[in-house]
């Protein structure tokens, strides 16, 4: 019996058309219902495989997770945006599609983001996540983030907490 095993890389090139993908798949199951039917297809629409293409070529850090020859998610990272979190890293984003999730792919890719962060002299780490999506909340609790900040992010007048959490 043949074992097949989950990777995690940096992204290249040749990955922007499956990144599209899986972002659009991810972004829906997260945020249907949340984000506005408008401002959620605009976001999706906007992240199509050039931008990918063109965020790798720029060197922007892009982990990808495959398995059985499929991308299943990806996290974005670097330098943290907000300085008062007192950590220097931050995961932008980590996403996974619908099918991935719930089986351990998302604390593996998380905890390579956050070796990557290490790896490139960055203390700690934030994520934030809305605090409408339970099970982003529950993932980055589980893994042992504290819940340090709250933000708010407005689409089509409907206005949406965020909650920063950070790692050591």
């Amino acid at each position: 019996m043949k074992t097949i095993a989950a990777e995690i890389r940096l992204a290249e090139p040749r990955d922007a058309a499956a990144l599209s993908r899986v972002h659009e798949a991810s972004w829906r199951g997260a945020y249907a219902g949340l984000i506005p039917f408008r401002t959620l297809t605009r976001m999706v629409e906007r992240r199509n495989a050039a931008w990918w293409h063109s965020a790798i070529q720029n060197q922007a850090a892009i982990l990808v997770l495959e398995y059985g020859g499929e991308m299943g998610g990806y996290a974005t990272l670097g330098r943290n945006r907000t300085r008062a979190l007192g950590v220097e890293g931050e995961v932008y984003e980590l996403y996974l599609r619908p099918e991935f999730q719930g089986i351990g792919f998302g604390q593996r890719l998380f905890a390579a983001a956050r070796m990557l962060i290490r790896s490139r002299g960055l203390s700690g780490t934030a994520v934030w996540a809305l605090e409408d999506n339970p099970s982003a909340v529950r993932f980055y609790q589980a893994a042992g983030g504290v819940d340090v900040a709250t933000g708010t992010e407005t689409f089509e007048g409907v206005t949406l907490r965020k909650l920063a959490f950070t790692f050591p």
